[in-house]
């Protein structure tokens, strides 16, 4: 009896010592093996604020979205701006999209930009903006953040790096890269619409329903739960197939 129990014990510890192996020649020893199960957390993007404590300022089933490139207001909140075109405000996601509008042909007035320390909009004259600090941008390799106090900008500045400028030095250099970071975005939204694809297959009921904007295609996807489960970047990117298909 003892000679079957230290068997099946030999036999065990082998299997494990194996299952060890194979881990390791995937490279998973150590270290690597102790982190496997633990869940990767999601890194928080500065820009992006709690939905409640984002203010949206305009109308529609589409308010959560920006009207240019359609990526969820709060998520890029402390870049948000807004304007009045036509009778009707537009909340935007970045500086980027302000140019892109304008380039469009829009007339945009009292535009206003979030203060980055209050999370309150306050009209551009009256912003501070840091350009081209550490802190990750929206639509672009040169970030822009706006502040009511010039004494926040430059702490902002010294802490993060950037060069403090009022609205026209901000929306000069945000026209500068506008080309370049059109390509840029360009090319991350090609692949993300590959992806939407995908998506919308396996998640998605089916609607042949056009859509003019990317903005407009994520309200009706909400409005009428036509994707399970969906996380932000599943849903822009569903969107944008849905727009550009």
């Amino acid at each position: 009896m003892k000679k079957i129990l230290l068997t099946l014990l030999a036999l065990g510890t082998i299997a494990t010592f194996a299952q060890a192996e194979m881990k390791c020649a995937a490279g998973k020893c150590g270290s690597a093996m102790k982190s496997e199960a633990k869940p990767k957390k999601m890194m928080k993007m500065f820009q992006a604020v709690p939905a409640e404590k984002a203010t949206l300022l305009q109308e529609g089933k589409a308010k959560a979205f920006c009207p240019e490139c359609g990526m969820t207001l709060p998520m890029f909140y402390k870049t948000n701006h807004a304007a009045t075109v036509d009778g009707k405000v537009k909340q935007y996601c970045s500086i980027h999209c302000v140019v892109e509008d304008t380039k469009k042909g829009s007339k945009l007035t009292d535009i206003k930009v979030v203060d980055v320390t209050s999370l309150k909009f306050i009209a551009v004259d009256k912003a501070f903006y840091v350009v081209g600090s550490a802190k990750k941008g929206t639509m672009t390799m040169v970030s822009k953040y706006a502040f009511a106090s010039k004494a926040d900008a430059q702490a902002f500045a010294k802490a993060n790096g950037g060069e403090v400028v009022d609205y026209n030095g901000a929306y000069k250099a945000a026209e500068g890269d506008f080309d370049k970071d059109s390509k840029m975005v360009a090319k991350k939204q090609a692949m993300m619409t590959k992806k939407g694809e995908m998506i919308y297959g396996k998640m998605c009921q089916k609607t042949d329903k056009k859509f003019t904007t990317t903005a407009e295609a994520k309200a009706f996807i909400v409005e009428n739960k036509l994707c399970k489960d969906l996380n932000a970047k599943q849903m822009q990117a569903v969107g944008l197939y849905l727009k550009n298909r």
